[in-house]
C-alpha cells in the first residue's frame, strides 16, 4: 500500500492563530472610548461611596446596614461597592460589550466579513466571549482595587484590619483574600449575564435590543423574587443570591451562598453559550 499525499493550494485560506485572534479582540475592546469611559466610572464609584460614608459619619455617626459598616472599617468598601454595582451597573457594562460584540458588528456590516473569513465560526464565538469576559474582569477588578485603596486612604481601617459583620477581626492579608474571592465570584455571575446577552446579540442587529432585553430581564427577575407567592421560582432566577458576596464579611466564612449562586450562573452560562454557538454556526454569511 502506498501512502497518498494531499496537496493544499498555496492560496487556500488558513485559520489565524487563536492567540492572534484573542489579542486582536482585546485591542478592539480596549480601544473603544466607551470601554475607557465605563472603567473610569467604575473607578469613581467606590470613591464616591467612601466620600459619602466619611461625610455621613462626621455629621450623624455610623449608620446601619452594609454602607454603615464601612465607617471606620474601610476594607468593607470594596465588597460593598461590588455588591451594589452587581445590582445594575456591572450587568449594564457586560450587556453593552455583548451588544457591540455581535449585534453591533452586524449593524456596521463587519460581521459578514468575519463569517466568511478563515477565522472559523467556533473561534469567532470564542473571540466574542473572550472580549465580553475581559470587560467583566476589568470592571470588577477596577472596583475592587480602587475600593481597597479608597477604603484604606479615605475611610481608614481598623489599623489596616477588617472588622467582620460577625464582630471579629481579620488581618490585611486575609481581608484581601476575601476581596479576591468576591471578585472571582462576581466575575462568574457577570459571565452568565454576558453569555445570555451574547445569545440575544446573535439573533438581532440592534444593540439596543440586547440592552433592553438583558436589563429588562434582570429587573423582572428582581420583581419575581420579591413576590412571596413565587418563592418556588427563586432557585431558577439568576439574580437570586446576588447578595451572597456579603458573606465574605462574615466569620467564619460561609461559602454555601456563593457556591449555590455560582452553580446557577454556570447553568445560565452553558445555556447562553450553547445558544450563541448554535445561532452563529447556522447563520447565513
Amino acid at each position: 500500500m502506498t501512502a497518498t499525499r494531499v496537496l493544499i493550494p498555496a492560496d487556500a485560506p488558513r485559520s489565524a492563530p487563536l492567540g492572534r485572534l484573542l489579542a486582536a479582540e482585546l485591542r478592539w475592546v480596549l480601544r473603544r472610548p466607551r470601554t475607557l469611559v465605563m472603567l473610569g466610572v467604575f473607578a469613581l464609584f467606590p470613591v464616591l461611596i467612601a466620600i459619602g460614608v466619611v461625610v455621613a459619619d462626621r455629621s450623624a455617626g455610623p449608620g446601619a446596614g452594609l454602607i454603615g459598616a464601612i465607617a471606620g472599617n474601610g476594607l468593607v468598601l470594596p465588597v460593598a461597592a461590588m455588591t451594589l454595582a452587581l445590582a445594575l451597573l456591572l450587568p449594564l457594562a457586560v450587556a453593552m460589550a455583548a451588544a457591540d460584540a455581535i449585534a453591533g458588528e452586524t449593524a456596521h456590516g463587519t460581521l459578514h466579513g468575519l463569517l466568511i473569513s478563515p477565522v472559523g465560526r467556533l473561534r469567532l464565538v470564542g473571540m466574542k466571549a473572550f472580549g465580553v469576559l475581559v470587560v467583566a474582569v476589568l470592571a470588577v477588578t477596577v472596583i475592587a482595587v480602587v475600593g481597597v485603596l479608597a477604603g484604606l486612604v479615605v475611610v481608614g481601617g481598623a489599623q489596616g484590619q477588617l472588622i467582620t459583620l460577625s464582630g471579629t477581626t481579620v488581618g490585611l492579608g486575609e481581608a484581601l483574600v476575601r476581596v479576591a474571592l468576591v471578585v472571582g465570584w462576581t466575575v462568574g455571575q457577570l459571565a452568565a449575564v454576558g453569555a445570555i446577552a451574547l445569545a440575544i446579540s446573535s439573533v438581532t442587529e440592534h444593540p439596543l435590543v440586547v440592552l433592553a432585553s438583558v436589563l429588562g430581564g434582570l429587573i423582572l427577575f428582581g420583581v419575581l423574587s420579591a413576590i412571596p407567592a413565587l418563592e418556588w421560582l427563586q432557585p431558577y432566577l439568576l439574580t437570586t443570591g446576588w447578595s451572597a458576596g456579603v458573606d465574605a464579611l462574615r466569620d467564619p466564612l460561609p461559602l454555601d451562598g456563593m457556591a449555590e449562586s455560582s452553580l446557577r450562573a454556570l447553568c445560565y452560562l452553558t445555556i447562553g453559550t450553547a445558544l450563541t454557538t448554535h445561532h452563529i454556526l447556522h447563520r447565513d454569511a
